[in-house]
């Protein structure tokens, strides 16, 4: 049977095979005998499982696909680096802020997609929910610039029920990673998503300064096909302090026009004949994102 990797525990591992039964699983031995830099089995691998009792749904993993991107910390250990896989095979990034209730604080939003595109992950996306508390068209106003950077944004209320077929078909058959500040409505527009999965307050992955409660990456099958992943923050995963020479290339507008800058490595704070610094005077770059990018540049929150 092949299947998908829900989550990880001791030596225990939840398979959902195709066809949708969860199986208890634990990995062959000959597999654990092969010298290995990652992890073995990870949250959201694409496995084999072979049957030992149908009945119980108990099985064994004999093989794993390779992956195709991870979420993972890098350890030092036998010479050569370890790297520890969180997760395997995200598909997507969805950053969770509110139009209000907690007031947006958007620097921290772009502080978030800065850790969010330091990962192996492409496709990151922004859902800005609560929308009826300040309306539609002035959380559009809010969040344009994000819009104009290249950011796909889903404007969500779960007690309006705004967005949510939108943001449905975004999830569906995409494994994705929820990221966001505490109060922004992430639980409960995930179980307006998925009823009946009960994600309580602060279960689902916070990137930033505060709690992280969640220590391992689970993976929530949903509905419509695709998972929603819990998971450890961003910063735990050591993506959250980024160093200034790689900045640039984490906002995509600044990394559009960078490879027509006069010099091969520019900053695009001082340099001449910086063609970042010409779009951001033609209008191509929001002054707001310019602002953010400058104080990370310089360690400024």
């Amino acid at each position: 049977m092949h299947g998908t990797v829900l989550r990880v525990y001791s030596d225990f591992y939840d398979v959902q095979v195709d066809g949708g039964e969860v199986w208890q699983t634990k990995v062959l031995g000959k597999l654990k005998k092969e010298k290995l830099r990652s992890t073995l089995v990870a949250t959201g691998d694409r496995v084999e499982v072979e049957a030992v009792d149908a009945e119980q749904k108990t099985g064994l993993i004999t093989s794993i696909a390779p992956r195709e991107r991870t979420l993972s910390r890098k350890r030092p250990g036998g010479g050569h680096p370890f790297e520890d896989v969180i997760l395997a095979n995200p598909d997507e990034v969805m950053v969770v802020f509110a139009a209000a209730q907690p007031e947006p604080h958007l620097r921290m939003l772009d502080r978030f997609l800065v850790a969010a595109e330091a990962t192996e992950v492409d496709d990151i996306f922004i859902v800005v929910n609560k929308v009826e508390l300040i309306g539609e068209a002035r959380a559009r106003e809010m969040f344009g610039l994000y819009e104009q950077a290249g950011y796909p944004v889903i404007y969500t209320s779960v007690k309006a029920d705004i967005g949510i077929d939108a943001l449905l078909r975004q999830l569906r058959n995409h494994m994705t990673v929820v990221a966001g500040p505490s109060g922004v409505g992430k639980s409960s527009l995930i179980n307006r998503i998925q009823p009946g999965l009960r994600l309580r307050e602060g279960e689902v992955m916070d990137i930033g300064k505060g709690r992280h409660t969640t220590r391992m990456a689970e993976l929530h099958p949903l509905n419509g096909g695709g998972y929603i992943v819990d998971t450890p923050g961003l910063r735990e995963l050591g993506l959250w302090d980024v160093r200034p020479e790689e900045l640039s290339d984490y906002f995509p507008e600044i990394r559009r026009h960078a490879p027509d800058c006069r010099f091969g490595v520019c900053t695009h704070i001082h340099e001449p004949g910086c063609a970042v610094r010409v779009a951001l005077e033609r209008g191509e770059i929001h002054p707001d994102r310019w602002d953010s990018y400058t104080r990370l540049f310089h360690g400024e929150e």
